[in-house]
């Protein structure tokens, strides 16, 4: 597996916006077991029942208020959120984006 850009090229917050997803699928989803689910930051949680398709509308609006970011809605796609990797990358990426407090 290898690493995502967005790891490479600024990795604290890479790896804040991860925990931060990590600790919201633990608070509503799967109570401590996140991280064990999750085989890798390329895994599909569609696919492998980390999330299904009400639990990404709940994610999505939580990393609009926690970053006060906007989501464009042609962006919901399992090409930008159907990993962490995929995840944390479009957030990082997004034009918004600003560490959350």
């Amino acid at each position: 597996m290898t690493q995502p850009e967005a790891q490479l090229s600024d990795p604290v917050a890479y790896g804040e916006v991860r925990q931060l997803v990590v600790d919201w699928l633990d608070d509503n989803f799967h109570f401590g077991d996140a991280d064990k689910l999750i085989q890798g930051d390329d895994c599909s949680f569609l696919d492998n029942g980390i999330l299904a398709s009400l639990g990404f509308v709940q994610l999505i609006v939580y990393l609009e208020d926690k970053y006060r970011i906007t989501i464009d809605r042609k962006d919901l796609s399992r090409e930008n959120f159907d990993s962490m990797a995929k995840i944390v990358t479009y957030v990082l990426r997004h034009k918004d984006f600003r560490r959350a407090a």
